[in-house]
């Protein structure tokens, strides 16, 4: 990971503490996916993941957040304030799948949901969609057990696609982008989840005619 910058913790023991136990959460979470993907393939001719991907936040985006929330910048303070250091993402083929997902999730009995968010119901007023879990899972280490939280994302490929631009313009030309263009894009995330629905739509219609 980056240095840690000043008025962070500069403990590099820390930083690798840190980033061997997300690393090993988000690894853990990560199989128990694939293991869920693989179970559901067998019961349903068909894979509802089209692919999983995962991050380590960087320490100045973790320094800003905690500067955002007012947050004495501690190492303690970080591990019990901030739940999405590790990151993972998960897209889908259909928005069905994600619920499913999402089901199987609860269902096992070592991760504890800390928080949970349904953007696809209730999107974001700029037209965000995703679904959102805050999940903590313990980690087995030689002499002790750690429970770590991380950030699980699930999209299915269309609104991943409009994500990811929509961030792109948001991070990177917020000065330039107008209303109308805004409007625009929010109108898009509209049209896309009208598109999604009607993929699943046509999925329910054939998938019993194979």
């Amino acid at each position: 990971m980056d240095d840690l910058r000043e008025g962070f913790p500069t403990n590099f023991s820390q930083i690798k503490e840190m980033t061997m136990l997300y690393s090993c959460a988000m690894r853990e979470i990560c199989t128990k996916l694939e293991n869920l993907s693989q179970e559901f393939e067998l019961n349903k001719s068909r894979n509802p993941i089209q692919h999983i991907t995962h991050r380590l936040k960087k320490t100045d985006s973790i320094r800003n957040k905690m500067i955002q929330k007012n947050l004495p910048l501690e190492y303690e303070t970080m591990r019990d304030e901030i739940t999405d250091i590790g990151g993972i993402r998960v897209i889908c083929s259909y928005i069905n799948d994600i619920y499913d997902i999402v089901k199987m999730l609860k269902q096992q009995d070592d991760l504890l949901i800390v928080r949970e968010k349904d953007y696809i119901a209730n999107p974001k007023p700029n037209g965000y969609r995703s679904y959102h879990l805050i999940v903590a899972i313990p980690i087995f280490l030689s002499s002790e057990k750690q429970i770590i939280p991380v950030e699980i994302q699930m999209r299915t490929i269309a609104m991943d696609f409009w994500a990811s631009l929509e961030h792109q313009l948001r991070y990177k030309t917020a000065a330039k982008v107008s209303d109308s263009t805004r409007t625009r894009l929010t109108n898009i995330a509209e049209s896309i989840f009208h598109a999604d629905l009607e993929m699943q739509q046509i999925y329910e219609e054939i998938k019993d005619i194979y």
